[in-house]
């Protein structure tokens, strides 16, 4: 019998997820409803088993800006109020089955006023439907707002996340495609939430190279990094040794938190394979990488089968798994006793317990 964490054992381990894309991750049942609802007409089957495998092969293309279209869907059917409640409802307590005790979940409140709503109304209903959610006390969620980085309003959304940060929201971000719009275009945003002593983590090192991961460090003081995924291509093999430049030894040395997401990461071709994935590499070196879901709808995938394709790729026991939990409690937006009241009183108990069980069977 293999001591290995099947699954089963991996949902009932308590868990943190960083980078989940509240768009990412809809229901498709609920999508169907919204459609129907609201007169939206252009989904590809109004049959919520079909719609769902559609999602799933539309982003596996192995392009970015390929997976970034299905999205097109899922934002249509979020420009209610009503809507962006239930999907943030729905959000948390699909996270908590899972498992996930604390989760950052990033949403672009631009993207959600086609019918009329303001920007406070979109923030305002989905911070109720994460409270409604998360009612259970099963997991806590803390928000992060994105901005778009091919459009011009990141300065408008950072002042908005500091408005609402003693509400729910924990932190800025930017997204989309990294090509051609680099963080540096946002520097304004950047530095004024770094004078209102606000965190925030941009998208780097996915669609784009290490200039993508320079920049958002060096130029806009990122905290954490989305993805940071070729933070690889600055790590030499010499003679079966692995060497770091100077921006890789400057992530590990700072301890940068790398928001790394393995299936979405192979869709967008960012990575080759789950055991070609850099995350293997850089759990080696001990920089702080983080295990993470990005779009569970698109993917197709928990942060539970996250886990579990690292461990058939990489053999990873529950020592790796903590490892990587308590890597993403220690990178969250929250204060730091909050931080550490989760993982000493609620994941390491969790893990120790789990692995007794293991150890007993």
């Amino acid at each position: 019998m293999s001591d290995l964490p099947t699954l089963d054992e991996i949902r009932r381990a308590p868990k943190v997820l960083l980078h989940d894309h509240l768009d990412g991750g809809l229901r498709a049942e609920t999508i169907v409803d919204v459609a129907r609802e609201t007169g939206y007409d252009a989904l590809p089957t109004t049959d919520p088993a079909a719609l769902r495998e559609w999602f799933h092969e539309a982003a596996d293309s192995g392009s970015l800006e390929r997976y970034l279209e299905t999205f097109r869907h899922t934002v249509a059917v979020m420009q209610t109020r009503e809507a962006l409640v239930r999907v943030a409802a729905e959000c948390a307590e699909d996270l908590a089955d899972d498992g996930v005790v604390y989760a950052e979940v990033r949403f672009a409140p631009e993207q959600h006023t086609a019918n009329g709503l303001s920007l406070d109304q979109v923030v305002e209903a989905v911070l109720e439907g994460f409270r409604i959610g998360s009612r259970d006390g099963r997991i806590r969620v803390g928000t992060l707002l994105t901005a778009m980085r091919h459009q011009a309003r990141s300065r408008e959304i950072a002042e908005l996340a500091v408005r609402y940060r003693d509400l729910g929201v924990v932190g800025f971000d930017i997204a989309g495609a990294e090509a051609g719009y680099p963080p540096t275009r946002h520097l304004d945003a950047f530095e004024y939430l770094q004078r209102e002593n606000a965190h925030f983590t941009i998208h780097a090192g996915e669609g784009f190279g290490l200039p993508s991961i320079w920049q958002a460090i060096q130029w806009c003081g990122a905290d954490r990094l989305g993805h940071g995924v070729r933070i690889i291509d600055d790590i030499a093999d010499i003679d079966g040794t692995p060497k770091l430049g100077r921006l890789a030894a400057y992530v590990r040395d700072k301890r940068i938190p790398l928001e790394m997401c393995p299936t979405s990461n192979l869709q967008t071709g960012a990575a080759p394979s789950i055991a070609e994935h850099p995350i293997g590499l850089l759990r080696q070196l001990h920089f702080r990488v983080t295990v993470n879901t990005d779009n569970r709808l698109m993917s197709d995938t928990t942060l539970s089968q996250e886990f579990a394709k690292l461990v058939d790729a990489f053999g990873y026991g529950w020592d790796d798994l903590q490892w990587f939990t308590v890597n993403a409690m220690k990178s969250a937006f929250i204060p730091f006793d909050e931080r550490l009241a989760l993982i000493n009183g609620l994941i390491k108990p969790g893990f120790a317990q789990l692995k007794w069980r293991v150890n007993d069977r």
